[in-house]
């Protein structure tokens, strides 16, 4: 494993859920459910491919908006995995944590969370970040509000002010792979400061699909792809 693959982060928007059930003749319900089953799949993959972080896009702000018995539904959802998989995260060396508002959620929730983050607050085999109530122009806003604390105005401390939840000294990572299931071709208000130099892979296969072989299809595109940074590729020395 070379060295920028230590810190290897992968971002997904998980998208697809509810057109996937349609498409199966079935309730949005249906697709949410098996989203969620299909999050246990990446997860358990994710180390096997040297993934050190996953943060995954499950509720966006903006997801509010939708009907209040889609919302509530997701709600519950969330519930039953922080319940049913801290325990599978605790065998597995995973540390789980939570990226996003924590206000708008019920007091349970909120207990829920800051048990799992607690409990694995010790995995080093990968590191979970799973995105609800998030906005990432939010997120800018509120670290942009807080440099008239600061004397050092870097891209560093910046990092270190939009990172949130159990550990708000950590820096938020920068993202090396963004995959985006589903078939649309947009970053829907997630993670914009971390995906400044973020390889961005688009795929038509619904969030509901997209198991190991899929996640392991988007790692290897990723290995071709010659990252620069802005930089120009080394010449060989040229004589005059």
């Amino acid at each position: 494993m070379t060295e920028s693959e230590k810190n290897f982060h992968v971002a997904i928007i998980m998208d697809g859920n509810g057109r996937w059930a349609t498409r199966q003749g079935k309730p949005r319900f249906y697709g949410h459910q098996t989203g969620a089953e299909q999050l246990r799949e990446i997860v358990e993959a994710a180390p096997g491919f040297n993934i050190n972080i996953l943060t995954v896009y499950a509720f966006s702000s903006d997801n509010w908006h939708r009907p209040k018995y889609e919302v509530n539904f997701l709600m519950d959802l969330f519930k039953s995995y922080l319940k049913s998989e801290v325990s599978k995260f605790q065998e597995n060396g995973i540390r789980f944590s939570i990226i996003g508002r924590r206000d708008r959620f019920q007091p349970k929730i909120v207990e829920l969370i800051d048990h799992a983050e607690q409990k694995t607050a010790s995995g080093e085999n990968l590191h979970l970040r799973v995105a609800v109530d998030y906005s990432s122009r939010d997120m800018i806003l509120q670290a942009a509000g807080r440099l008239s604390q600061e004397i050092d105005i870097s891209q560093q401390t910046f990092s270190t002010l939009l990172a949130n939840g159990m550990f708000p000294w950590e820096a938020s990572p920068d993202v090396d792979l963004l995959i985006r299931t589903g078939g649309e071709q947009r970053l829907s208000d997630f993670l914009l400061w971390e995906c400044a130099y973020a390889e961005l892979y688009f795929t038509p296969v619904m969030w509901p699909e997209f198991g190991k072989e899929s996640l392991q299809e988007a790692v290897e595109k990723f290995r071709l792809r010659e990252r620069r940074f802005g930089r120009v590729p080394e010449l060989p020395d040229l004589k005059y």
